[in-house]
C-alpha cells in the first residue's frame, strides 16, 4: 500500500511519504517538489518540519520539567556536598588540554563510523545513502537527543531521513532498532569484558550485579528478535482487531529489522559497532589523563567499563542524554567501585559530559542552523533516479548536503 502524502508526520511509526511519485517520475525532478516548499507536503497545510520543529519541542512543559528536575536534583547534591566539591572546578581548568583535546577528536571520530555503520544498515533495505549523509543525519539527532528526553531523536533521524529521501518511515526505524540492538549487545560484551579484566582480583558486589542485568539484557535482545523474526506477523494477525495498516507498517519495520543485517554483513557491522563504542571508551580514558590525578589509576579497562555504564544510562528516557543520570552513574561507580575520591570523580564525569553532550549541543545547533535537512531540502538522490534525471533536474547528482 502506498503511503498517504495527507498523514501527519509526529513522532509515531504511521507512514507519511512526501510526493514519492514526483520524485521518481522523469518528467519532474525533486526540485519541482521542494519548490513547492515542506507545507505542501501534508493535506492539512501544515508543515512537516513544523510537527518536528526543536524549538516547539523545547517549549513544551514535559520538556521543561525533564530539563528542570535533573538540574534541581544535581543543585541539591552540589549544596549538600559543597564543601567537598569546591575544588572541582579548579580541577578542570587544571586538565591539560591537548589530552582533553585528544579526547574531543576521538569521539567525534565516532560520527562518521557511525554514519558508515547506518549506511550499511540502509543499503540492507534497498536505500543507498553516502555516509556523509548519513552521518550528518546522526549528528542532527544527537542534537536532539541532547536538548530532548524520551530519545525523540531516534525518531528525528528517520523523519530526516524520510523528508530528504523516499525513504520507507517504517522501515527506516527497522534500521534504527537493529542498530540500537548492536549497541546494547557491544556495551554488554565489552563491559563485561573489560570489568573483568579491570576486577580480576575480585568483583565488587554492587559490579556483579550490573553484570547480570548486562547478560539479561543480552538474553531478553536475543529472544525478542526470535520471536520477532517466527512469531511477529502471527502475532499482529492474530490480533484481528488491529487495522490493517498496523500489519502493512509491522511488515515494512521487520524488513528493517532484518532487512538491514545478514549474515555477510555481520563481522563488518560487529567491527564497526566495536570501533565505535572503543572511541567512547577512549574519550574517557583521555579525560582521566588529562586530570592527571596522582591517587586515580583506573586504566584503560576500568576507562572502558565506567564509559559503558554511562552509555548505558543515557538509555534511560527520563531526561536529555540521561541528564543527572549519567552523572550519578558515572561517579558513582567511580566512587564506589574504582575508589575515587569524590571531587575526582565529579571533575571526570562533568569534563566527560563536556565533551560529549555540551559540544554536541553547540556544534549540532551550528549544524541545525547551517544544514538543508531539517527543511527538507537536502535531497538524497537514488541510483536509478540520476539515471533517469534529464538535465533540467541536475541536482539529482548532488548528495543533497
Amino acid at each position: 500500500m502506498d503511503d498517504d502524502p495527507t498523514e501527519p508526520v509526529p513522532s509515531t511509526s504511521m507512514e507519511a511519504t512526501p510526493a514519492l511519485d514526483a520524485r521518481t517520475r522523469g518528467g519532474a525532478g525533486p526540485m519541482d517538489d521542494r519548490a513547492s516548499g515542506p507545507a505542501a507536503r501534508t493535506g492539512d497545510g501544515e508543515s512537516d518540519v513544523g510537527q518536528m520543529s526543536l524549538t516547539r519541542r523545547l517549549r513544551q512543559p514535559r520538556t521543561i520539567i525533564s530539563i528542570a528536575i535533573p538540574l534541581f536534583i544535581i543543585a541539591a547534591f552540589v549544596a549538600i556536598n559543597g564543601e567537598q566539591l569546591q575544588k572541582v572546578p579548579a580541577l578542570i581548568l587544571a586538565a591539560n588540554p591537548a589530552l582533553v583535546l585528544a579526547a574531543f577528536v576521538i569521539f567525534y571520530a565516532g560520527f562518521p563510523l557511525r554514519g558508515l555503520r547506518w549506511a550499511n544498515l540502509l543499503r540492507g533495505t534497498g536505500l543507498r545513502i553516502p555516509t556523509k549523509d548519513s552521518t550528518e543525519i546522526i549528528f542532527l539527532s544527537w542534537l536532539v537527543n541532547c536538548v530532548v528526553p524520551a530519545k525523540l531523536g531516534d525518531v528525528y533521524r528517520a523523519y530526516l531521513l524520510k523528508i530528504n529521501s523516499t525513504a520507507s518511515l517504517s522501515r527506516t526505524f527497522g534500521t534504527v532498532f537493529i542498530e540500537r540492538v548492536l549497541d546494547l549487545c557491544a556495551i554488554a560484551l565489552l563491559g563485561i569484558a573489560a570489568g573483568y579484566w579491570s576486577f580480576r582480583d575480585g568483583l565488587p558486589p554492587a559490579i556483579q550485579v550490573v553484570f547480570a542485568i548486562g547478560l539479561v539484557v543480552v538474553a531478553i535482545l536475543i529472544v525478542g528478535l526470535f520471536t520477532m523474526r517466527n512469531f511477529g506477523r502471527r502475532i499482529i494477525t492474530a490480533l484481528r482487531f488491529l487495522p490493517h495498516v498496523v500489519l502493512e507498517l509491522y511488515d515494512r519495520f521487520e524488513q528493517g529489522v532484518f532487512g538491514a543485517i545478514g549474515m555477510r554483513q555481520l563481522p563488518f557491522l560487529a567491527v564497526l559497532t566495536g570501533l565505535i563504542w572503543m572511541t567512547e571508551s577512549l574519550r574517557l580514558y583521555f579525560v582521566v589523563q588529562a586530570l592527571g590525578f596522582p591517587d586515580v589509576s583506573l586504566g584503560l579497562s576500568g576507562a572502558v567499563f565506567v564509559a559503558l555504564i554511562g552509555s548505558l544510562l543515557t538509555a534511560v528516557p527520563l531526561s536529555p542524554a540521561g541528564l543527572g543520570i549519567v552523572e550519578a552513574g558515572v561517579v558513582g561507580v567511580l566512587t564506589v567501585a574504582y575508589g575515587v575520591p569524590l571531587p575526582e570523580a565529579t571533575a571526570i564525569a562533568l569534563l566527560d559530559r563536556v565533551i560529549s553532550v555540551f559540544s554536541v549541543i553547540v556544534l549540532g545547533s551550528i549544524a541545525y542552523i547551517v544544514s538543508k535537512k531539517p527543511r527538507g531540502e537536502g535531497w538524497i538522490p537514488q541510483p536509478d533516479q540520476i539515471a533517469i534525471a534529464s538535465p533540467t533536474s541536475a541536482p539529482l547528482s548532488s548528495s543533497g548536503a
